[in-house]
């Protein structure tokens, strides 16, 4: 989901300081669709959206909690007005709570990954909590909020971490999960994966040059020999230390870019859709709409549509 305060908080900027953020926000107008590299939960307080992302186009209302994984796209549309509490949580983090969860069965860090890997299939949840248990929150997301306001994440980060758990106690029952294994190349290729592994390490200059070509230069014919010869290692290399640093390879990191490139272009100028998907790289009309499909939820024609009904 574009959530609201999304244009006031940025993961580069909080991240360093704790591993949790949160901030409420009323928003009167689509947004979206973008990806964040951290775990977002959502807590819907007033008003109504729709709501688009892998699970489709859905409407969110008062009582639901929305989940999105790292690196998945979301957008919303209200429906009026929108106002809700997000909570960013870095995904290294939120990989530690997992190991140490299940401290009892896990042997490290690495189990971990894969232990989370193989329950949770499902990056973008919508979490119907209903009215009543959504509103047992509100006083741990408004105190989450006014301490991230305040910025001491080093002095507040036992109560953050506390206000965290309550919430998390309460909405982890609603969380699907599931016992069936996607193996980790199939995992790469389709969705993004929730948790990933960074194992606290800086991103390779490498990695972090490739991510910013792709996005500085979408519309290029990519190859993944292109690629790795821009940034001087070998295919295989930067596409195991892609997945490690972004959770999905450099051409699935690729379309994420090109469908939210292509959703500017469609809110944001009169390009033609096909027009559009050429502007980003794309060249057949059919695959870029399946795609753009998988990856937002919605086709490129109902998400224009979407668009020009607010106008």
């Amino acid at each position: 989901m574009a959530t609201p305060g999304d244009s006031s908080v940025s993961p580069d900027r909080w991240s360093r300081g704790a591993p949790f953020v949160a901030r409420t926000a009323t928003i009167h107008r689509p947004l979206g669709p973008v990806a964040y590299d951290c775990v977002k939960v959502i807590v819907v307080r007033d008003g109504s959206a729709f709501l688009f992302s892998e699970f489709g186009q859905q409407t969110v209302k008062p009582g639901d909690v929305i989940l999105l994984g790292a690196n998945v796209l979301a957008g919303s549309e209200p429906e009026g007005h929108i106002t809700v509490t997000t909570i960013y949580l870095d995904t290294d983090y939120m990989l530690d709570q997992v190991r140490w969860q299940y401290a009892a069965y896990l042997e490290d860090r690495l189990d971990a990954q894969e232990f989370a890997e193989t329950i949770y299939t499902e990056p973008a949840q919508i979490l119907r909590l209903g009215e009543d248990r959504t509103g047992m929150l509100m006083p741990w997301v408004d105190e989450m909020v006014r301490l991230s306001i305040d910025g001491h994440p080093v002095g507040d980060y036992l109560r953050l971490q506390a206000l965290w758990f309550q919430i998390a106690y309460v909405i982890s029952p609603y969380i699907k999960v599931s016992p069936v294994r996607i193996s980790p190349s199939q995992r790469v290729h389709i969705r993004p994966t929730l948790p990933r592994n960074r194992r606290f390490a800086p991103l390779r200059a490498d990695v972090r040059r490739a991510a910013t070509l792709l996005k500085e230069d979408p519309a290029r014919r990519w190859t993944l020999e292109d690629l790795a010869a821009e940034v001087r290692i070998s295919p295989s290399r930067l596409s195991s230390v892609f997945v490690e640093a972004y959770g999905k390879t450099p051409l699935a990191f690729l379309t994420m870019v090109r469908a939210e490139r292509l959703a500017k272009l469609l809110r944001e100028t009169d390009l033609t859709v096909t027009a559009a998907m050429q502007r980003v790289g794309w060249h057949s009309r059919s695959h870029a709409t399946r795609l753009f499909r998988e990856y937002v939820g919605v086709t490129p024609g109902h998400y224009r549509t979407m668009g020009a009904q607010t106008v």
